[in-house]
């Protein structure tokens, strides 16, 4: 790049950076109090995976970056409606003077990066495939462990009821508002998210995540069934 390039960029880049610095300290007031996993320290490490991937795929840090950020901010769990949750972000976004190609971007991203039961629609862009590898990540592996039984409590959700069977075929109605067990969990998304990775080094991070929730549910077995 030639000098005269660089100094043309260097406007761009510090607007991005004042616009990132106002998206952090938003998420964080909005969602440090979040008690069902969808909190700030989750934010926080999908920002740092999607970046990670970001810069392994050559992609567009900056759409990655605000994308992950935001994105539980429009998430159905924590709004009247997931339009409600959509138009909050459309609504900072605006306000915060994103551009009108960023804020196309991000927008497809967070609209259909959620799992909604397996059935949800595929990403059209790279940013939006990282994006969605990173939050999948945080749902697997010891964090994702962790973050399935605090959001079964919030919930008020049973740990385990061998007597009933997880959920095979749902509506992402059926998956939002159904009953289900923590353990239920585990069969109904986490153990699928390994073969819904998008991107090369996602899906690299996924194996060894997967493999220690398999490693997990069989302690979990013999200890539940006091086989010491």
């Amino acid at each position: 790049m030639n000098p005269k390039d660089n100094q043309e960029q260097r406007p761009k880049q510090k607007a991005n950076e004042a616009i990132l610095l106002a998206a952090e300290q938003f998420v964080r007031q909005t969602l440090e109090r979040e008690y069902t996993g969808h909190d700030w320290q989750h934010i926080r490490r999908v920002t740092q995976t999607a970046k990670a991937i970001a810069r392994e795929e050559q992609a567009n840090l900056f759409v990655c970056e605000l994308a992950a950020l935001l994105h539980d901010i429009a998430d159905a769990k924590l709004n009247a409606s997931e339009a409600a949750g959509l138009q909050k972000v459309r609504s900072w976004l605006e306000h915060n003077n994103v551009n009108p190609q960023d804020t196309v971007h991000v927008m497809e991203i967070i609209s259909t990066m959620s799992f909604k039961g397996g059935g949800g629609k595929a990403m059209s862009t790279l940013e939006g495939q990282i994006v969605q590898d990173a939050d999948r990540l945080d749902a697997i592996g010891a964090i994702g462990i962790a973050r399935t039984f605090a959001y079964a409590g919030a919930k008020g959700h049973l740990l385990h009821d061998p007597n009933v069977r997880p959920r095979t075929e749902m509506t992402e109605a059926e998956y939002r508002s159904g009953e289900a067990t923590a353990v239920h969990h585990f069969y109904e998304k986490l153990l699928k998210l390994k073969d819904l990775m998008n991107t090369a080094y996602g899906k690299k991070l996924a194996d060894t995540r997967h493999q220690f929730m398999l490693a997990y549910l069989e302690q979990f077995y013999a200890e539940w069934d006091s086989q010491c």
